[in-house]
């Protein structure tokens, strides 16, 4: 009897462990490159940033005054104009991007649906400059004249809220960033939302809808329970967008340094003071000032999405314990 060949010789086996290592070896690479360049960064921040951690300790942080002629300079309103014009654009964000994606998913007519779809998907393809341009040139005149007074007369007197309203309507400011803002990150929102809302499945809508159950009765007892990782990560990646924001800001927030409690009047946020002053900046100094407003940006990224993963952990663990 002829002996049975072997399908694979030990050749061939060995040369295919060899490229399977190779390939190991390839993807390990890349993979710890993503972190050799992370650290990169940061180191490069914080060494660039060593002579105004020197000069001005936490101190900076805290600090409203910015004088390149003197070499005073703080962090304070910059910070503040990152995270007041996120959070407006986020609280006009969330519940717009739930309407649009609600609406395509569960309350559009089939034939508008597609349509829907690529228009939300163009605007979140329009570069940010044009929403700069667009803001600048026609939003901010048209929210002086018609929106700004209103807001002053009606809001401007009133006990809480009433000093965040009051100044003359000039229509650049936190208030008009922050929309701005707003309807860059509604694109990215709601694609979001829509994508999640779509694998939810039909049969757990058909028996919420055959026991009775109104559209929203569907949508907030079936719909988001069921989606609720994929909205969180949604609504994260809209922060995140707006944290990192700089042409279109740049253009409508006014880029002044004073602290104001209005968010009608100019302000500054992290990312537009380094466009507009990290080619002029002379002196080191002042240099290492930018570079430090550039690593809190990195810290306040890193730590929004540092929450944003527990968030996810602690509603993985939740809809492990309830299943």
């Amino acid at each position: 009897m002829k002996s049975t060949p072997k399908l694979f010789s030990d050749t061939y086996l060995k040369r295919q462990h060899q490229l399977d290592m190779v390939f190991r070896n390839t993807t390990r690479f890349f993979a710890f490159l993503v972190f050799a360049l992370l650290a990169g960064i940061v180191l490069s921040l914080f060494f660039g940033s060593l002579p105004a951690i020197k000069a001005f300790g936490l101190g900076f942080l805290f600090s409203s005054e910015w004088n390149p002629v003197t070499e005073k300079f703080g962090a304070l309103v910059p910070v503040i104009g990152t995270l007041s014009t996120s959070i407006i654009a986020l609280l006009i964000a969330i519940p717009a991007s739930f309407g649009i994606a609600l609406f395509i998913t569960e309350l559009s007519p089939r034939w508008l649906k597609r349509p829907l779809g690529v228009a939300v998907e163009l605007l979140a393809g329009i570069p940010s400059i044009i929403y700069g341009m667009w803001g600048l040139f026609v939003f901010a005149p048209a929210f002086a004249d018609h929106v700004e007074p209103w807001l002053t007369d009606h809001l401007g007197n009133t006990a809480l809220i009433g000093p965040l309203f009051q100044g003359p309507p000039m229509g650049i400011g936190m208030l008009t960033a922050g929309l701005i803002l707003a309807i860059m990150v509604i694109p990215f929102i709601a694609s979001v939302m829509r994508d999640v809302f779509e694998i939810v499945p039909p049969m757990l809508k058909e028996s919420a809808y055959g026991l009775g159950a109104t559209t929203w009765e569907v949508v907030w007892h079936v719909v988001l329970p069921y989606t609720k990782i994929g909205v969180a990560g949604g609504i994260m990646l809209g922060l995140g967008r707006a944290l990192g924001e700089t042409m279109a800001v740049t253009f409508v927030i006014g880029n002044s340094h004073e602290l104001s409690t209005s968010l009608l009047m100019p302000g500054n946020s992290i990312s537009s003071a380094l466009a507009n002053e990290f080619n002029e900046a002379v002196g080191k100094l002042y240099t290492s000032a930018l570079i430090e407003l550039g690593l809190i940006l990195f810290l306040i990224t890193f730590i929004v999405l540092a929450l944003s993963k527990l968030l996810l952990m602690q509603l993985s663990k939740r809809e492990g314990q309830q299943s």
